[in-house]
């Protein structure tokens, strides 16, 4: 593999999908060129920023590296075709937004506010372990069991009703699935993420209505009737938040939940040792995370002019933050490509860094090492069913399938 094959890993969904074309890429990226200027008819140019020293350097000068206008790596609009963001969330804010609007539902998502959780995601854990029991010894782990429970947890932390949650999963795949043919929507072939995200709009329009004229005290009316300035906050803004909430707080948890199990279905004798020892679970969780690594990249744009890596960087020029290569960095992590239950220290970038480390932390840690302590001592046996397949995308992912079958106590 050339170091051009190598960089196509981050323009080519189908890479994300394929683990070891991805890191054989980035490995070679870290050695020969670990700030490398990718060109791709489909996409503005950036830089790919494999190395974690450099990754970790950007995400944490908020004042030279912007979010906007390109928080995320997608292609170029289309010539004559108008492209509107029908949301404004934290992810395309910089100061002085970010921090105001960030603040709306931090106290949420500290350990405090998500402590007063445990006892209910403990019980959720266990009914989702109980529903691998009731299916028979079979399932699909990815889809029947780890994208519905962190879903099932974050929904209601919002206060949205139980009946629209399968509404809320179809339409977060299509957003992070966009390039994907067994997760985008059919009928929109050109720009199925940009449709997804309007029908998100819609539905929380209405939401914000509700919350305003009858408030509730669930997280979803602390945003609606949230005050900047002492004005109420935009819908734009309003729908926006509770997207990103609906959408990033549980697919993440779920490609680390899927992607986790199948880590240790690949290394037996981390699996074996985790069942042995239950208080390994926390550093098993945060390890699962590493591994799969579900956010693929932010973008940064440099406000200024910069060197990264010895390489200069204009103002205005872009670079993408590549948070899988970064975790598997050797200058980072002692044996990176070993997946270990007991990892400690673990300063993965999974969660991202700076000012805009991700928000739900704590809830996808509890959610994560909830699901694990119910499951390890009840799992008396598992394999792979059949092949495992992960989600081609160029945002967000992990298993899409995991067949298994299992003996549970």
């Amino acid at each position: 593999m050339d170091i051009e094959a190598a960089a196509s890993v981050f323009t080519d969904p189908r890479a994300y999908a394929d683990n070891e074309r991805f890191h054989a890429a980035a490995a070679l990226l870290r050695r020969e060129s670990p700030v490398h200027r990718v060109e791709h008819p489909n996409f503005a140019p950036f830089y790919a920023i494999t190395r974690f020293e450099d990754v970790m350097a950007i995400a944490r000068r908020s004042d030279v590296w912007i979010n906007a206008p390109r928080p995320a790596l997608g292609p170029k609009p289309k010539d004559g075709k108008a492209v509107d963001i029908p949301v404004r969330t934290l992810v395309q804010m910089d100061a002085p937004d970010h921090p105001v609007y960030r603040n709306i539902s931090v106290d949420w998502f500290k350990p405090l506010g998500v402590r007063r959780l445990r006892g209910r995601v403990a019980e959720l854990a266990k009914q989702y372990v109980d529903k691998m029991a009731d299916l028979g010894g079979a399932c699909d782990f990815s889809v029947d069991i780890a994208a519905s429970y962190p879903l099932y947890v974050i929904l209601s932390l919002l206060g949205l009703p139980e009946e629209d949650f399968p509404r809320m999963l179809k339409l977060t795949q299509e957003v992070f699935g966009a390039n994907d043919a067994d997760l985008a929507r059919a009928d929109e072939p050109d720009d199925t993420s940009m449709a997804a995200l309007m029908e998100f709009f819609l539905y929380f329009q209405t939401l914000i209505h509700e919350r305003r004229a009858h408030p509730t005290d669930d997280l979803g009316s602390v945003i609606a009737n949230a005050t900047i300035d002492g004005e109420l906050i935009g819908e734009l803004e309003a729908a926006g938040y509770y997207t990103l909430i609906a959408t990033a707080g549980h697919d993440t948890t779920s490609a680390a939940l899927a992607g986790g199990l199948h880590a240790l279905l690949d290394h037996p004798a981390q699996r074996e040792r985790l069942a042995a020892d239950p208080s390994l679970v926390p550093t098993a969780f945060d390890e699962m995370v590493r591994w799969v690594s579900p956010v693929k990249q932010f973008m940064r744009t440099a406000t200024r002019d910069t060197v990264v890596g010895g390489v200069a960087i204009a103002a205005g020029e872009s670079v993408l933050l590549s948070y899988p290569s970064a975790n598997r960095d050797a200058d980072a992590f002692d044996q990176p490509d070993v997946f270990d239950v007991g990892r400690t220290p673990n300063r993965h970038l999974a969660f991202g860094a700076g000012v805009h480390y991700c928000l739900g932390t704590h809830l996808a840690r509890l959610e994560g090492q909830a699901l694990y302590a119910e499951l390890m001592p009840r799992l008396t046996s598992v394999e792979l069913a059949g092949a495992a397949e992960y989600v081609e995308t160029l945002f967000v992912g992990g298993p899409k399938r995991l067949p298994i079958r299992y003996t549970l106590s």
